[in-house]
Formats: C-alpha cells, sequence, structure tokens
C-alpha cells in the first residue's frame, strides 16, 4: 500500500475516457492493492472480472471541487471511476471481499483483497471520506440558502482527470482471493450531478463588454440627436419671440415718448414708463435665461460629437478584437490537428514496440530451447 504526494501533472493521452481532461489536479490520498469486479449488468447476480491480476486501486482528492474518488487503472484502461457520494456504502461481504454501488455508473465494483486488513483499512477510509463529502455537500446548501441564490457545480461528476498507469498500477502481481459469495445490494440513486456552466473565453467577454458599451453611446447618441432636434425648434421659436419682444420694445419706447410730450399726463406717463421699464426688464432677464439655454444646448451637440467619436474608436478596437480572435482560433484549430497526428504517430510506436517485444520474446524461448536441447544432447553424449 501507499499514501503518496501530490499526483503528478501530466498529459494522458491514452486513455479511453474521452470525458476525462488532459491535465490532472487530483492528489492520491490513499491506495491498496486488489482484484477489481463489477456486477454482471444482465443478470446483475454474478461478478465479472475486470482484471487479469491484482491491481492499484487508490483514493483521490480533487481541492478544486471538494470531492473525492475512487480509481484504478489496469493498463491504460480506467476499470474503476467512481465518484463518492454521501449515499454510497460499501459492504464487507466476506473477510477479503468488499462492494459498493456507484448509481451513477448504473453499476457495483466488486473489490477482492489479498488480507482482511487491506479491507478493513480501504473499508475505513470509504466511511472517512464518505462522511467528508456529506460535509462538504452540507456546506455548499448552507452557502446556497444564505445567498439565496441557485448554483451550480463547477463540474459534473462525469468530469473526471486522467490517471496514468504508472502512478496507479504498481509493478508487483499480486494475488488476491474472489468473491466467495457474490452479493448485490442496491443503493439509493444518487442526485445527478448538474451540466457543468459553459466557459467564456476572454475574448467573447471582451467582445460582450465592448457590445455594451456601443449599445450605451447609441442609445445616448439617439437622446442626444432628439434633444438637439427639440432644441433647434425651440432657438427658432425663441427667435421669434425675441423680434416680437424687441418690436414690443421699440414701441414701447416710441409710446413712452409720445407720451412724454404731452405735458398734462406727465404723471400718467411717468407710471406707465415704470410699468413698460420693468416689463423690458422682465423680457431681457427672459432673453437672457434663454441665451444661456442655448449655450447649454450647444455645449451637449459638442458631447455628442465626441461621444460619436468615442464610438467610431470602439468599434474598430472591436473589430481589431474580432480579427485576433479569428487568427487565435486558427492556431488553435492548427495546434489541435499537430497534437492528433503526434498521438497517431506515437501510437503506432507503441504498437511497433509490442510486436518487436513479442518477436524478441519468441526468439528467446527459441533459444531457450535450443540451448535445452544442446544439454540434453551433451549429458547423452557424455553418458
Amino acid at each position: 500500500m501507499a499514501q503518496g504526494g501530490e499526483f503528478n501533472s501530466r498529459v494522458y493521452a491514452d486513455s479511453p475516457t474521452r470525458s476525462l481532461p488532459l491535465l490532472c489536479r487530483e492528489q492520491p490520498i490513499f491506495s491498496t492493492r486488489a482484484h477489481v469486479f463489477q456486477i454482471d449488468p444482465t443478470t446483475k447476480k454474478n461478478w465479472v472480472p475486470t482484471s487479469k491480476h491484482a491491481v492499484t486501486v487508490s483514493y483521490f482528492y480533487d481541492s478544486t471541487r471538494n470531492v473525492y474518488r475512487i480509481i484504478s487503472l489496469d493498463g491504460s484502461k480506467a476499470i474503476i471511476n467512481s465518484t463518492i457520494t454521501p449515499n454510497m456504502t460499501f459492504t464487507k461481504t466476506s473477510q477479503k471481499f468488499g462492494q459498493w454501488a456507484d448509481s451513477r455508473a448504473n453499476t457495483v465494483y466488486g473489490l477482492g483483497f489479498s488480507s482482511e486488513n487491506n479491507l478493513l483499512k480501504f473499508a475505513e477510509k470509504f466511511a472517512e471520506f464518505k462522511e467528508a463529502a456529506r460535509l462538504a455537500k452540507e456546506k455548499s446548501q448552507e452557502k446556497m440558502e444564505l445567498t439565496s441564490t441557485p448554483s451550480q457545480e463547477s463540474a459534473t461528476g462525469d468530469m473526471q482527470s486522467p490517471l496514468t498507469p504508472e502512478s496507479i498500477n504498481g509493478t508487483d502481481d499480486e494475488r488476491g482471493t474472489t468473491p466467495e459469495t457474490p452479493q448485490y445490494l442496491p443503493e439509493p440513486r444518487a442526485e445527478p450531478s448538474q451540466n457543468q456552466l459553459p466557459f467564456s473565453h476572454s475574448s467573447s467577454s471582451i467582445n460582450k463588454h465592448w457590445e455594451a458599451e456601443l449599445a450605451a453611446l447609441k442609445g445616448n447618441n439617439a437622446k442626444l440627436t432628439a434633444a438637439l432636434l427639440e432644441s433647434t425648434a425651440n432657438v427658432k421659436q425663441w427667435k421669434q419671440q425675441l423680434a416680437a419682444y424687441q418690436e414690443e420694445a421699440e414701441r414701447l419706447h416710441t409710446r413712452v415718448t409720445e407720451l412724454e410730450c404731452v405735458s398734462g399726463q406727465m404723471t400718467v406717463i411717468k407710471s406707465q414708463k415704470t410699468e413698460l421699464n420693468q416689463t423690458i426688464e422682465e423680457l431681457e432677464s427672459a432673453l437672457k435665461s434663454k441665451e444661456e439655454e442655448l449655450e447649454r444646448l450647444k455645449e451637449e451637440v459638442e458631447s455628442a460629437n465626441e461621444f460619436q467619436t468615442e464610438k467610431e474608436s470602439l468599434t474598430q478596437k472591436l473589430q481589431e478584437t474580432e480579427e485576433r480572435n479569428q487568427t487565435l482560433e486558427a492556431q488553435l484549430v492548427e495546434l489541435e490537428q499537430r497534437l492528433e497526428g503526434s498521438q497517431l504517430e506515437r501510437e503506432a510506436f507503441r504498437k511497433s514496440l509490442r510486436t518487436l517485444l513479442e518477436l524478441l520474446d519468441g526468439k528467446i524461448f527459441e533459444l531457450t530451447e535450443l540451448r535445452d536441447s544442446l544439454a540434453r544432447l551433451i549429458e547423452g553424449s557424455s553418458s
């Protein structure tokens, strides 16, 4: 048994499971060796061995998603890939055999250990990590209740990290015991994991940001344009009113002059003059306020022109960002094609090596037989 440190982060291209990510982010926390079985999917009674010999079975912890998994590889094939949930139960069916049901994988796993001590240690770790999974789930539910907003898991239970045969399976060929009395214990179905949230590239986020700003600028531009049209109409109306006020002021001045010429009506003329002067002051004050408003509208028009210039600049930046995105996507496709080609070449090289090893084993066997034959001939000739 091995209790290991941090798992080696490396690309594992030979994994048959397409859902496994290329980079490992998990840590093995407990390992043991056992024969692996699965329940017959047809009969649900008999055990079907999934490994020809004892293999390494390890507990892994994903600190990013706070989940525990049981993983075992037979060569490059993942024969156990089970996420521990609070609903799971590890059952000891004999002194050297135990089993648990995985509703997500729709199967029951069985492990045959070489000793009862190994079985007890594995069951102890199972209970420990099951309790940790329960606490993590309760903590997540409490957080959702506090925030009162629905949350989604960052990754589904089926998203798993790749493992290499060198880090999981040992080199010793230990012999474990086979299950004596296979049992099938149905287990309550675990809650299905939610779909993973689609991740967004930084380029798409930039595009959305610029699009939002562009939409806001378009709205502001439309408002300023409407205000400018309204102010233009008001200016025309104010000019007409100003001309009318000026005509009225000239007429009043003329009337004041005429009244001053009348000596018998001096008191009345003075009173009317005072009233006319007040009216003129009020008209001049109104005219001044209209002029100030006209200046403010001119400033708004200039601001609208500045917004238009900024909008054109943002549009150009958005186009440049889209062009960079297209270039990056083309580079990504090319890199994926090169990676796929290198993987095919590596697989062909491995097949060639296996063929050479088989031929070498055959030759060694033939040489061994030839040596034995020569030895017998020598012994026969000497006797």
